[in-house]
Order: structure tokens, then C-alpha cells, then sequence
């Protein structure tokens, strides 16, 4: 996000993480280590012991699984509900908020594409939204760790935890190095013992830009996952909240801005299958999309 004064003050500027209602990470002082915050219900004791099998194995077994739902996702439509607010600390209160509805959609021809159906003009009036921001929505919170990417991070065994009833590895994530105009994950993911899929992604975005007057940071989240075609962990809701410090240009004080950023992920559709209908005993087909459900069947979904 960028500051609506003279000077131009990316938004993500994240120096204090509030706690969410929900488990989540401190911010990391540098790219390379993060604090982790104190887990809330749904989130069971983490057991330190070592697994029955070696986590580099673990690593690249759900690296490859990865990829497989990254396959997969590549051939479903959806939509994506993106909404920042900036929040008064003083009434807490929301005194500005930016939202959009995108549908993720293939044209004739396959190409998979995005399409923005409602957009109302935003009333933020401390902060605007960045290149980067937008970026960090698309394609950062639904965060996916394949075979080729993790080669690009240093990926390192915590240890067993169960999210409520889903049984989890538990890895920190952070990147070998940062390349100019890329974006990498810093935190932590919980990946399904038996699916061996992330089902829970928790940290945040680098880099930061920290030079004063032209800040560009970004806040911690949490990314949900859901099988909401019985197989695949597709992401469902992301929550993101911290106070983001504004250094400001020369003379300015500088400000602080707590900021909080929900989408959700919905309407999940096969794209370019068919449905099978038997009605009467016979077979009635329909070249309508088939539709996966929209919620796992219990217990594989951890609580938001």
C-alpha cells in the first residue's frame, strides 16, 4: 500500500504483530528467523520428538503432493474475496476498507485468467494498495510449496501437532535468498501426516522494504485449507492483522496503521468436466461444470 501524503508509503509496514483470535506468527526482524506466537483451541501441544521416518523424506513427499494439487488447482474456477481494513485503535473502529471480488476463470481457449465482478470504490484514507499487496493476495496467501519451489527455501523440522482432529507435521519455512522482484514465504506450515498436503500456512511475505519515506511492508497471516473435493487441501480463508509503522518522509513524525486483511475462497469448480446424472435408471449426462462440495466432510478441516 502506498500513504496518501506527498511522499509515497508503501502499505505492509509491519514493526508490531496483534494476536489474532486465532494461532499465529510474530513477525520476523529479518528474513531469516520469526517468533512463533502462542497457539489458540484447535491447535493440540507440539510433540518435539522425532518422526517414525526422516524429514527430508516427509519434505519430499508432500513437496510432490504439492505439485500434484498445484496441477490440479490449475483446472479449477473459483472465486476470491479480498477485503483490507484499516482499524482505528482509539474506537476501535474500521475507518477505511478496500474490497474486491474476483472470479478465476478460463477463457474459450483454456487460458486461465482472472476477472474482478464487483469492486466499490475504497474509503481508505491512510493508506492506498500497492502492486505489492495485490501480488501478495493472488499468489502469496494461497501459498503452495512444490517440488520446484522448495528448492528456492530452507525447509526445517519443528515437530507433530494435531490441528484438531488432523494430525500434522509441523516445517519452518524460510527462503535460501532473496532475488529481486520475487516474493518468498517466511514462517511455518502444517502438513497432513497422511495426505501428506499443507493444511495450514502461517508467516508472512518478503521482502520489506524499510528505506524511509518509501516503506513496503506487509503484515503476518494465516492461510485454512479445506478438501473441498474429498482429495485436494484447497485454501478456503486467509486472516491477516498487524500495526504497520510509517517512518514518513523527511520532517514527518511517521504513523502507525493497524491494518486487517480477510479472503476468502469459494465457489471451487472442475473446469471443462461432466457431471453424471442417473435419474430413472438411466444415465443423463450434462456438460455443466461438476461441482465439488463446499465444505470437507468432518473431521479433515481444521477450524478458522
Amino acid at each position: 500500500m502506498t500513504s496518501p501524503h506527498r511522499w509515497v508509503l508503501p502499505l505492509s509496514a509491519l514493526t508490531l504483530a496483534i494476536p489474532l483470535a486465532l494461532p499465529c506468527l510474530a513477525a520476523a526482524q529479518d528474513r531469516d528467523s520469526f517468533t512463533p506466537m502462542p497457539l489458540d483451541a484447535g491447535f493440540s501441544r507440539l510433540d518435539l520428538t522425532p518422526p517414525t521416518i526422516q524429514p527430508e523424506e516427509i519434505i519430499k513427499k508432500f513437496a510432490a503432493k504439492e505439485a500434484e494439487f498445484q496441477e490440479a488447482l490449475n483446472h479449477y474456477t473459483y472465486q476470491r474475496q479480498a477485503r483490507v481494513q484499516t482499524v482505528d485503535d482509539d474506537t476501535k473502529k474500521v475507518d477505511g476498507e478496500w474490497y474486491e471480488v474476483d472470479d478465476v476463470t478460463f477463457t474459450p481457449d483454456g487460458r486461465r485468467t482472472e476477472r474482478t465482478v464487483f469492486a466499490p470504490e475504497s474509503s481508505l484514507q491512510r493508506v492506498m494498495m500497492s502492486p505489492s499487496d495485490m501480488q501478495d493476495i493472488q499468489r502469496g496467501y494461497p501459498f503452495v510449496l512444490t517440488t520446484q519451489e522448495i528448492q528456492a527455501y530452507n525447509v526445517s523440522y519443528v515437530g507433530r501437532q494435531k490441528v484438531d482432529e488432523v494430525d500434522c507435521y509441523v516445517f519452518d519455512v524460510a527462503p535460501k535468498q532473496i532475488l529481486k522482484n520475487k516474493r518468498y514465504f517466511l514462517g511455518r506450515v502444517w502438513v497432513d501426516q497422511s495426505e501428506m498436503q499443507i493444511v495450514v500456512t502461517n508467516g508472512r511475505m518478503v521482502p520489506d522494504n524499510t528505506k524511509r519515506g518509501s516503506e513496503d511492508l506487509h503484515p503476518p497471516f494465516m492461510t485454512w485449507r479445506a478438501q473441498v473435493d474429498g482429495h485436494y487441501w484447497f485454501p478456503v480463508y486467509t486472516k491477516g492483522e498487524g500495526v504497520l509503522h510509517f517512518a514518513g518522509g523527511k520532517g514527518y513524525m511517521g504513523d502507525d496503521v493497524h491494518i486487517r486483511d480477510v479472503i476468502k475462497y469459494t465457489d471451487y469448480k472442475q473446469f471443462g468436466s461432466t457431471s453424471k446424472i442417473i435419474y430413472d435408471g438411466q444415465e443423463v449426462k450434462t456438460d455443466q461444470p461438476a461441482t465439488p462440495g463446499q465444505q470437507p466432510a468432518p473431521p479433515k478441516q481444521p477450524k478458522q
